[in-house]
């Protein structure tokens, strides 16, 4: 289970980190309203606003940010894939057809002259 666990986040490596830097921002903004809560007075008040509360939403924009990027990689890589399904595709008709050898640089598939 640990290995799989290990496996993952060297794979996924952006979705383990956006999700650390949201569990981190998570335990910040609580810690921060904890300070908050505590105290009445305003001037007490403001370094834990300061320091907790900007912490916390900048570690949750950089962990929606990771998030954001691993999923674009995914997408980049199926259109990866469909790009070389089509040539592999294109090639294989190319090879198949009955035009000479010395011609094919002449002849574009799917198109006619």
């Amino acid at each position: 289970m640990r290995t799989d666990l290990l496996g993952w986040m060297r794979l996924q490596w952006d979705r383990a980190a956006a999700w650390g830097c949201v569990l981190a921002g998570v335990i910040t903004l609580f810690i921060g309203w904890l300070g908050v809560s505590g105290t009445a007075f305003t001037a007490k008040q403001l370094p834990y606003i300061a320091g907790c509360g900007l912490g916390g939403l900048f570690l949750l924009g950089t962990g929606a940010m990771l998030w954001l990027s691993a999923d674009l990689r995914d997408e980049w890589r199926k259109l990866d894939r469909i790009e070389a399904t089509i040539r592999e595709a294109g090639l294989a008709a190319l090879a198949a057809s009955a035009v000479p050898a010395a011609d094919r640089d002449l002849y574009v598939v799917g198109r006619s002259q």
